[in-house]
């Protein structure tokens, strides 16, 4: 974990030996089958998609956006039907975060093959990933962490909108939240509530990219706010 921490930083060291997972080791699985049925989906959808469409395409899911892309042509449709969505998106956050796919994050998400993938697609290099634990689910209040004291309840009401919208567009795209708005660009949405595309523009955190994208759902959600 320590490495891992370092490599983040641009920095290298050596495993200190005294973090929890070198102290108490996971139990893992050999996963080298998933790993390459997984990069190569990434490859033959030319790198340009987040894990949600790639899990889609492993899993078959026969939708009209699936046979518009000819996705459902692909030799990897319908290869992973042996696991479900929740083990597919462990397999394509440990890819990511061993350094065998990496994420484009001016390409919203996309995930994208490199160097240290090559010796996974020829077979050449086992890959193991760790047994993900099952946790119980509780029911938790709605967090309201980082709001102005005095924000008004309609405005909470909207904030707590916008999150839904981007929890649901990183969940399809398989990415952190933050990759899409950060909370401070959410927060500008809920002062400013702006109407149109051209005063989108005006918001912190919306370049092109992001309003070509993600601007029709952001107005749909400020102006049935303002409605």
């Amino acid at each position: 974990r320590r490495q891992l921490l370092l490599q983040y930083f641009g920095e290298a060291g050596a495993p200190c030996g005294n973090c929890d997972t070198c102290l108490a080791p996971p139990q893992t699985w050999d996963g080298s089958l998933a790993a390459q049925q997984a990069l190569s989906t990434v490859y033959r959808t030319g790198q340009r998609f987040g894990a949600g469409h790639l899990i889609d395409v492993l899993l078959g899911k026969t939708t009209e956006r699936m046979k518009s892309l000819g996705h459902d042509r692909l030799k990897t449709f319908g290869l992973g039907k042996d696991f479900d969505d929740k083990r597919w998106r462990s397999v394509f956050r440990q890819l990511v975060a061993t350094g065998l796919l990496r994420v484009d994050v001016t390409g919203y998400g996309a995930l994208l093959l490199n160097e240290a993938s090559r010796p996974v697609l020829r077979g050449e290099q086992t890959v193991r990933f760790r047994q993900e634990a099952e946790i119980a689910k509780k029911k938790t209040p709605k967090p309201r962490s980082a709001v102005p004291l005095d924000l008004p309840e309609d405005r909470q009401d909207l904030l707590d909108a916008l999150r839904i919208l981007r929890r649901k567009l990183a969940e399809e795209q398989g990415v952190p939240s933050f990759v899409i708005f950060h909370d401070s660009t959410l927060m500008q949405l809920v002062v400013k509530c702006p109407q149109t595309r051209a005063q989108l523009t005006e918001i912190s955190g919306i370049g092109a990219q992001k309003l070509e994208r993600y601007g029709a759902a952001l107005l749909d959600v400020l102006r049935a706010h303002a409605a």
